[in-house]
């Protein structure tokens, strides 16, 4: 989230009107994130969370908005579009496609218990299943066909040994998407940037999911990678934390078991998730667009994390007690 585009309360009066709640009160800028402009709205009874879309067209939005809807129909905890009275969940504003969503209660956490661990593991099982009758297809926008994109635009950026890594790196990632057990994997809708600071919580309970503007069809392991990438690591050194991985994937298991193909490719997934984060980072960081308020993320993270996925033996995927896997 950030501002790339203005909002006055004055212009957001006359848009606000097309839908069913009350008058707002207030705007405020949302400071986080690099892709849209993002706003608190307030109103006398509820908060929402206005986005204006900065790179995605009113043609790309559908796949987005119908996808948080049909989750939240399914009874997954997700931030849930708002229709105005026509129906519709996008409408103009300032130039931009606009959405409104619900605000979730509570606040993102920093530093996750196991607890939270399983309850995101659990829900990030129980949302793949609910997509899989998801109409919609959509190939992740930053998948490998975008890696091979930005590889060289950011190599003459780099140093000789993070150029060589990258290089290294987007070959084998290569290779194992050509292999016949990654044509196997399990794949459906997926959020792709299932970070902590994209799940709230209230105390213990978790309220939902939310930002899915980088959401596409891929591989359920690629998204579990991601998302343990960031909720099961120290974030100072990148190492694991085993009690908060076996909390989050055993959560995850429980609900849907993970395949024999996909335990086998599970570390050279945990370098592509890796590869994604560095990759777009510095993407952002040397590439950047003007912002009003944009903080830009520091690459050398993922460069670090990837540094010990390439060199270590993750975790096993199949953690002990899960059940064998079945089709649902």
């Amino acid at each position: 989230m950030a501002v790339f585009t203005p909002v006055s309360l004055q212009e957001l009066k006359p848009w606000l009107a097309h839908f069913p709640i009350d008058e707002p009160l207030d705007i405020q800028g949302i400071s986080s994130g690099i892709e849209n402009s993002n706003f608190f709205v307030t109103t006398g009874r509820d908060t929402y969370i206005l986005t204006l879309f900065e790179r995605l067209s009113a043609d790309q939005l559908p796949y987005y908005l119908n996808l948080m809807h049909h989750l939240a129909l399914r009874g997954v905890r997700v931030a849930s579009p708002i229709a105005d009275r026509e129906g519709q969940f996008i409408r103009t504003l300032c130039g931009k496609p606009a959405s409104l969503v619900t605000c979730l209660q509570g606040a993102w956490q920093e530093n996750p218990s196991p607890s939270h661990c399983v309850a995101v593991g659990d829900m990030m099982a129980r949302m793949h299943l609910a997509g899989q009758d998801y109409p919609a297809y959509q190939p992740n926008a930053r998948g490998l066909h975008w890696w091979l994109e930005a590889v060289p635009q950011v190599l003459p950026w780099l140093s000789g040994e993070n150029a060589a890594m990258l290089e290294d790196e987007i070959a084998f990632q290569q290779a194992q998407a050509r292999s016949a057990e990654y044509g196997r994997l399990l794949s459906g809708p997926i959020h792709a940037d299932l970070f902590r600071n994209n799940v709230m919580f209230h105390g213990e309970t978790l309220s939902g999911f939310f930002d899915f503007y980088f959401a596409g069809n891929d591989t359920w392991l690629f998204d579990l990678a991601v998302a343990v990438n960031d909720w099961c690591i120290h974030l100072d050194t990148g190492e694991w934390d085993p009690v908060r991985f076996r909390a989050f994937v055993g959560a995850y298991q429980a609900i849907r078991p993970c395949t024999p193909e996909e335990a086998h490719l599970w570390q050279g997934m945990l370098r592509a998730a890796a590869l994604r984060f560095w990759l777009s980072r510095l993407h952002d960081l040397y590439l950047p667009r003007a912002a009003e308020m944009l903080i830009p993320h520091d690459p050398t993270h993922f460069e670090r994390i990837l540094r010990l996925r390439r060199n270590e033996t993750a975790p096993p995927l199949v953690v002990p007690g899960a059940k064998e896997y079945e089709t649902h």
